[in-house]
């Protein structure tokens, strides 16, 4: 059974579908807008996993299947001297209600009450968080389809680890890679082995390497579990159990998470405040495909419905047919100039009040001054930021909104 497959098929097949993932992708978005806030990822099992985010770099990542057994097993693996006892934590969640961290979950709150009381180091908080956010989006990759939604929001005072996101994409493409080489794509990392045919397998091992195996392979453990308990790659003990698994003497099974800690409110939480409009349509206006796809990726994710025109010449005909209630246009096209285009717009009825926001690299005076003129409502700067792209339309549609 500690045999691997001989000569496997090493495939890549995995690799590119973790690429071409557009809900792994837009993490990429985010970190390029700059966002902070959550992105929170659902499947159509409503199993949901949450990436925390501070202009654009990764803090922190909670949610999935195992929540839990991930927190339980890190903890082993990474701080030996924290206690794994769930009564302990609940002790320590208790005390956390006024705590600023807790709005991100229990586990990342605990974490840095106990990196301040130093239970564990900052360097074992880090490694805790940067594993979890690997096998998150190691997870997230093997879910069939996700919804995106995006909640701009306020990051902890100090936070304990800012992650790179192309740095965290890569570790769990790799991890990615090495999982489907060794023909694993079909099952995932969070199935506990329970042994099916203990018969077959006896009379190829003495009595203790079977009772040692059968220890272990007892249907409680997933195989991540299974990793920290002998410290052995994941990978390898998922692939020696394989030929087993194929003739039916070892079985995946689907395992349930551990129960939380009771959470207390947070004292201190600020009032919500963002509001987006589902019903509205936001257009852009930019020759830049890049632009175009980042609006409509970052909109979507925000609630909105979302229109790009990447022809200057056809823009108008555009807007006449859908009507967006809000518009970004870029300053600088071939064909036709932004000015031209807004000109054109507060010339129609319908578009006088509509909100114009100018898209510009030139944020001086002379192009400001210019597009008051033709009636512009506000400006962008380029490169874009989300939070800046979120809040002028929050701005203008609530000005709308008011004025309606």
């Amino acid at each position: 059974m500690n045999v691997l497959l001989e000569n496997p098929q090493r495939v890549s097949l995995y690799s590119e579908r973790f690429t071409a993932l557009r809900h792994i992708q837009f993490l990429k978005t985010l970190a390029r807008l700059n966002f902070s806030g959550q992105l929170v990822l659902t499947d159509p099992l409503e199993q949901q996993w949450i990436f925390y985010l501070e202009k654009g770099m990764l803090l922190y990542a909670s949610g999935g299947k195992h929540a839990v057994r991930r927190w339980r097993r890190n903890l082993a693996a990474y701080c030996p001297q924290a206690p794994l006892q769930s009564i302990v934590w609940q002790h320590d969640v208790n005390s956390l209600q006024a705590s600023p961290e807790i709005s991100f979950g229990w586990e990342y709150a605990l974490l840095c009450s106990w990196v301040r009381r130093k239970r564990v180091t900052a360097r074992q908080a880090a490694k805790i968080i940067g594993t979890s956010i690997t096998e998150i989006l190691f997870d997230v990759a093997q879910a069939e389809a996700v919804m995106q939604q995006i909640k701009p929001g306020v990051s902890p005072p100090n936070p304990l680890i800012s992650i790179e996101v192309d740095r965290a994409i890569a570790s769990a493409k790799q991890s990615l890679e090495a999982w489907q080489n060794a023909m694993l794509g079909d099952y995932s990392p969070n199935d506990a082995p329970i042994i099916r045919q203990p018969e077959q397998i006896k009379h190829r091992r003495s009595a203790q390497a079977y009772q040692a195996m059968a220890r272990l392979l007892d249907g409680r453990r997933s195989l991540r579990d299974l990793s920290v308990k002998t410290r052995r790659n994941v990978v390898k003990i998922a692939a020696s159990l394989l030929p087993g698994i194929q003739l039916g003497w070892v079985e995946l099974t689907q395992i349930p998470d551990f129960n939380p800690p009771k959470t207390p409110p947070a004292a201190n939480d600020p009032p919500l405040t963002w509001e987006t409009y589902p019903d509205k349509l936001i257009a852009c206006i930019d020759d830049s495909l890049l632009i175009r796809q980042t609006m409509e990726e970052l909109l979507n994710a925000a609630g909105y419905q979302f229109i790009g025109v990447g022809d200057a010449l056809r823009a108008l005909g555009v807007m006449m047919a859908k009507k967006p209630d809000l518009i970004f246009l870029d300053l600088v096209m071939p064909d036709a100039s932004g000015y031209e285009i807004c000109q054109q717009l507060r010339k129609l009825s319908r578009f006088r009040e509509t909100p114009i926001i100018i898209l510009t690299g030139n944020d001086g005076f002379t192009s400001r001054l210019r597009s008051n003129f033709v009636g512009a409502s506000d400006f962008l700067s380029k490169p874009l930021d989300a939070g800046a792209v979120l809040s002028i339309i929050q701005k203008h549609l609530q000005q709308g909104a008011f004025s309606a």
